[in-house]
């Protein structure tokens, strides 16, 4: 069986997905970073020749924000940007999506298509309010498990306001709501509210959000934050079955159109390899820039971080 692979290393979860020759998916992968984005690639690698003992890859493709890592240690084939990943796998779930909302570990995005192509795209780096990391820190210290915030969001009566503008202001207010005796569901639904605010006040400020709108990110699963958008905007909004690994899923799609004879796909014996990073000092102009090594049994395989391009050395293809 040959497959094409995405892989999209963020800061919080690094998601592969295997495609048939008819791109469907047939195999996907979720697993937590962790501050360990070359073992868990190892690690994805792993499950997925578990799984399918019998494939061989015919291209590999990477997005998100450790693209250019996981290239190097996958053997990737092509390299995008997660604005493009993430657009090619909404128009695959639903060719006339005009507006894609992503909401990850660490960022969220927003991209706006018109007819296939994307014509504005928003992110929001800077303050973790409205991120998964920011959910699932309120959940631990409501004492919630995770998977229970969208439930009990949607069991709310009565919505409290929170302030959703900055994580540190919005978990302050509901310590006070707490404090006032407001119940844990009113609390959890107005806390999903104030960051559908805050997302769409901040990244999707100025932007057209017009019909089919897709929900994408490990956030959309959260059925609180899925209705407090859909009362927002005055619409319904789709959630993907995939749409935790929506990036990977554009990877893959990516490389599948490729036209290659041969994939640089290190193998399923990645996990065997030794991979180490190190980093030094040019000291050729002023600049002094501070490079990177990335090294396979002891050879350099990769570098990057100098200002000037003398030092860069990738094999992967992209953008």
């Amino acid at each position: 069986m040959k497959v094409n692979l995405g892989l999209d290393v963020g800061s919080v979860s690094t998601n592969l997905v295997a495609l048939d020759e008819n791109r469907n998916v047939i195999h996907s992968s979720y697993l937590l970073t962790a501050g360990r984005p070359v073992e868990v690639v190892q690690e994805a690698v792993a499950d997925l020749q578990r799984a399918l003992p019998s494939c061989s890859v015919q291209a590999a493709g990477t997005t998100g924000s450790g693209r250019e890592l996981a290239a190097q240690v996958l053997g990737a084939d092509v390299i995008k940007n997660e604005i493009t990943a993430h657009a090619v796998a909404a128009m695959s779930v639903q060719p006339d999506v005009r507006c894609v909302l992503e909401i990850g570990g660490q960022d969220s995005k927003i991209i706006i298509l018109q007819n296939g192509v994307v014509t504005d795209f928003a992110m929001n780096t800077v303050c973790a309010a409205g991120t998964g990391s920011f959910l699932d820190r309120q959940a631990q210290r409501l004492g919630i498990d995770i998977k229970d915030l969208g439930r009990l969001a949607l069991a709310s009566r009565n919505p409290v306001r929170i302030a959703g503008r900055c994580a540190v202001f919005a978990e302050s207010d509901m310590i006070h709501k707490q404090q006032m005796g407001c119940g844990v569901e009113d609390i959890v639904r107005g806390l999903c509210e104030a960051l559908v605010r805050n997302y769409l006040n901040n990244v999707g400020k100025g932007k057209a959000i017009r019909q089919p709108v897709l929900f994408q990110g490990g956030v959309a699963a959260n059925e609180g934050m899925r209705s407090a958008f859909e009362e927002a905007l005055g619409y319904p909004v789709i959630v993907p079955e995939q749409h935790k690994v929506m990036g990977a899923l554009g990877a893959a799609i990516i490389a599948s159109r490729l036209e290659t004879n041969e994939s640089r796909f290190r193998g399923f014996d990645l996990s065997e390899r030794r991979f180490e990073s190190r980093g030094f000092e040019c000291s050729r102009c002023p600049n002094a820039c501070e490079v990177v090594e990335l090294l396979m049994e002891g050879s350099v395989v990769a570098r990057w971080g100098g200002r000037c391009g003398r030092w860069e050395r990738s094999d992967a293809a992209g953008a």
